[in-house]
């Protein structure tokens, strides 16, 4: 790629953030984990779905958290598990994990906060309005099956049209 097509591209890039996402959810922690909020944007492209994520408040335990989008609609649950409804990933194909629709890259903590910008081809915008994104507590292994061992569900959001 030559500096003129990535100028092409990030000038694109900065277009489509400044227009604004097609869904979108607000995160927000579960009862031991007030502290975090964010939000998770997506925008449609030619060439897949741009995801944008902003979390802040992440617990400083673990370098990475496990980020998800799950089958369920709702970000309720119970006493053992506040986002109990959210049921499993998302994984309209039967994959294995690490290759669910809803496996997303770990988001990296920095000091509490995360963000994160990547391409993904595994869904559309419409495929995920009426889903859920998820953070948990430890880093997803991409082995473990069926959720790549990544603890607890501490935040949640609901992803929404825009």
């Amino acid at each position: 790629m030559t500096v003129n097509n990535f100028d092409c591209v990030e000038s694109k890039l900065i277009s489509m953030l400044k227009a604004g996402p097609q869904a979108a959810a607000q995160l927000r922690g579960s009862d031991a984990y007030e502290s975090i909020s964010g939000s998770v944007k997506f925008y449609k492209t030619a060439n897949g779905v741009v995801v944008y994520a902003v979390v802040t408040g992440l617990p400083c335990v673990n370098s990475f958290n496990g980020f998800h989008i799950h089958e369920g609609g709702s970000c309720s649950g119970n006493a053992d598990d506040p986002f109990a409804d959210v049921m499993g990933h998302y994984n309209p194909k039967d994959a294995a994990h690490p290759n669910h629709a809803g496996d997303l890259p770990p988001l990296l903590n920095n000091n509490g906060n995360a963000i994160s910008l990547f391409l993904t081809d595994r869904f559309n915008v419409e495929q995920i309005i009426g889903r859920t994104v998820i953070i948990h507590d430890k880093y997803d292994d991409f082995t473990t099956q069926p959720s790549g061992n990544s603890g607890k569900k501490i935040a949640c959001g609901e992803i929404k049209n825009c």
